[in-house]
């Protein structure tokens, strides 16, 4: 699974209900939630 780093737990979060996006620029993200505290996070790069 991706992991994203959580801003608000400090840690490396696997993230939950993830999606596939494309950023303004054209590359690829991924943006899910923290499972933990529901925080938004995105990861830049193609997802695994």
């Amino acid at each position: 699974m991706t992991e994203a780093y959580c801003v608000k737990c400090r840690k490396k979060v696997e993230i939950k209900d993830a999606q596939a996006v494309t950023m303004k620029n054209g590359k690829p993200a991924t943006k899910g939630v923290c499972p933990d505290c529901s925080t938004g996070v995105y990861r830049i790069g193609k997802a695994k």
